[in-house]
């Protein structure tokens, strides 16, 4: 039972060396009672602003906040995962009527991870590019599955990974809260086990740090000193964005090896990649590590078809166009 389980975190956000304010944001809400530990268990949100000037700082805060605010009400739902995507829907919506009451009409929007945990099971919602990891046994996982065009493409064959790297776009996201009515937020569960780690973070954090090194320094330091250690060194590659880092401990850290140790670095610190993908329900007694709730199916393409009639359209015009001319020279 999560009862008997402590739960350890720690959080760090920073401007960076290029922006001149810091759009990100960090909402966290950690139980008093055994009652609000029952009822709600912990969340923790890493919003990162997009907009401009400082409406991309206002809407990650307001949408945090606003996402906080709906998950905590009394709510008849008891499935955790259900009750945190409605939450960031009603954020979204509450983002969207702030903006279209300002005189501006400015566009305001943010990117959200957000983990609620609760009797051993973390639920995390996922919009836009920021992401959820987990580290389990010296192994870094990535969660959640970046919504931004540069990992469609990378998913659908057009990019190659090495590509995406240096590709001139990649800091296009295709989803946000406050960019429409209802965005396909993404739903992941990951059944905890002792001694695993989730960390939350902007795209700041994982343009400068890789996979690699992250999980190096979670294996090897304090939660305090692992996200002043991240931010710092995201910094000292550039900082070209603002950088957020959450890390939540679940019960005690397992036995790591000591630092500066190479064989051992050389042996544990592995990235694997994501999990595969369970759509279906899986048994509670089944091994699970990674659950993904897929969001529904998107409809065909369909603009090759609308490519063809246009074009069947015009060759139309113009057909008919000639045939005017020759009868009237007639």
């Amino acid at each position: 039972m999560e009862a008997t389980v402590e739960l350890s975190a720690a959080w760090r956000t920073d401007p960076g060396l290029v922006r001149g304010h810091n759009e990100d944001f960090v909402a966290v809400y950690e139980p008093e009672t055994p009652d609000d530990l029952s009822a709600h268990g912990s969340l923790y949100i890493v919003a990162d602003g997009v907009g401009g000037a400082d409406a991309g700082e206002v809407a990650s805060q307001y949408a945090s906040e606003r996402t906080l605010y709906h998950y905590l009400r009394p709510s008849a739902d008891e499935e955790r995962g259900r009750r945190l995507i409605e939450a960031m829907q009603a954020a979204n919506t509450d983002l969207r009527q702030l903006a279209a009451g300002l005189e501006d009409s400015r566009r305001m929007a943010t990117t959200m991870v957000a983990a609620a945990i609760h009797e051993g099971h973390a639920y995390i919602g996922n919009v836009g590019d920021s992401r959820a990891y987990l580290l389990r046994g010296g192994v870094l996982t990535q969660v959640t599955r970046d919504q931004s065009l540069v990992a469609r493409l990378v998913e659908e064959g057009a990019l190659t990974p090495e590509e995406a790297v240096n590709y001139p776009y990649k800091n296009i996201i295709l989803y946000s809260i406050g960019s429409e009515k209802r965005p396909p937020i993404d739903l992941f569960q990951v059944d905890l086990e002792l001694g695993d780690q989730l960390l939350l973070c902007s795209d700041g954090l994982t343009r400068h740090v890789s996979d690699g090194e992250i999980a190096g320094l979670l294996l090897e330091q304090p939660l305090e000193v692992i996200v002043e250690s991240l931010v710092r060194l995201a910094r000292e590659r550039g900082g070209e964005d603002n950088i957020t880092v959450a890390v939540v401990q679940y019960g005690p850290r397992p036995d790591v090896p000591p630092a500066g140790d190479e064989e051992a670095t050389t042996t544990i610190y592995r990235a694997r990649p994501r999990p595969v993908v369970i759509t279906e329900p899986v048994p509670v007694a089944a091994p699970q590590t990674v659950t993904r709730v897929a969001p529904p199916e998107r409809g065909p393409r369909m603009w090759p078809v609308m490519l063809v009639l246009t074009l069947v359209m015009i060759i139309l015009i113009v057909l008919l166009w000639y045939f005017i001319q020759q009868t009237t020279a007639l």
